[in-house]
């Protein structure tokens, strides 16, 4: 089957110079030559038959063909940018006869010899592209692959994980309260009273001392005191204190009072 002919670039204007020869192997200039006055003007088109790439020169008014380069790779001897200048390139053309002369082609834009540059990127980039899965399908991949098929009578054995009818459970419960680590209160339904924290208003509770009452306690700069002066822990003293005796209190500046406390007696001196 015949492939057809695609039109991958058209670009309205270009201009074709006649260059001299290279002076060095360095590469062309666009300055030598006389970019202000072109030998001709028409279009050009970038063409591919196949992995077949070449350029056309035409007459923009009526098409006719001025010159053709074909384009075995690029960057390649075809197709050569110059030096100074990406707007100018030097295009090896070809007649039918199959003599070659080498022209100057240029733009007036810079956007329209991007196009054509990229045009024939493209097109030799999807060649590689091919050549390359065409070899892949020749030689095929030999690097050996891994079996996971069953052979026969292979088994498999799944453990689901799931416990006997009778079995117990032997996690640990969660403690109630949104997962807290909460004391439960004591068996009785009566919660332990905890005393208040320092600084709180309430000094914290200290030890209270029992003494019998047959043998008499002393303490460091208090004497002694008989079964006759002591309190029993147990059984609490009911002191009344009147306005009057504070008033007693604050009036007299030296002076001896005695306050009543159920049976017993406290004799307490404070001197001004």
């Amino acid at each position: 089957m015949d492939e057809y002919e695609s039109v991958l670039c058209v670009k309205n204007e270009c201009f074709i110079y006649k260059i001299p020869p290279r002076s060095s192997n360095r590469g062309y200039r666009a300055a030598d030559w006389k970019l202000d006055q072109p030998d001709w003007t028409g279009r050009v088109r970038v063409c591919a038959k196949g992995k077949e790439c070449y350029i056309k020169i035409e007459d923009k008014n009526s098409g006719e063909l001025f010159a053709k380069c074909p384009v075995d790779d690029y960057p390649g001897l075809a197709v050569e940018a110059v030096l100074d200048s990406s707007r100018y390139f030097v295009l090896k053309i070809v007649n039918e006869n199959g003599q070659h002369a080498f022209i100057g082609m240029g733009f007036q834009d810079r956007g329209d010899s991007f196009d054509f540059n990229v045009a024939m990127q493209d097109h030799f980039k999807w060649i590689k592209q091919n050549e390359k899965l065409e070899a892949e399908a020749v030689q095929p991949d030999l690097t050996p692959k891994l079996d996971l098929s069953f052979k026969e009578g292979q088994t498999i054995h799944i453990n689901l994980g799931s416990h006997a009818s009778g079995a117990t459970s032997t996690s640990r419960p969660k403690p109630s309260g949104g997962g807290l680590n909460v004391i439960p209160p004591p068996p009785g339904g009566v919660a332990p009273k905890l005393a208040p924290p320092p600084g709180s208003g309430a000094s914290p509770a200290s030890p209270r001392r029992t003494f019998t009452a047959n043998s008499p306690a002393s303490f460091p700069g208090m004497g002694s005191f008989g079964p006759t002066n002591l309190v029993h822990h147990s059984q609490q003293p009911k002191t009344t204190v009147t306005s009057s005796e504070w008033g007693d209190f604050t009036a007299a500046s030296g002076y001896v009072k005695t306050i009543k406390c159920s049976s017993q007696s406290l004799s307490s001196t404070e001197v001004a």
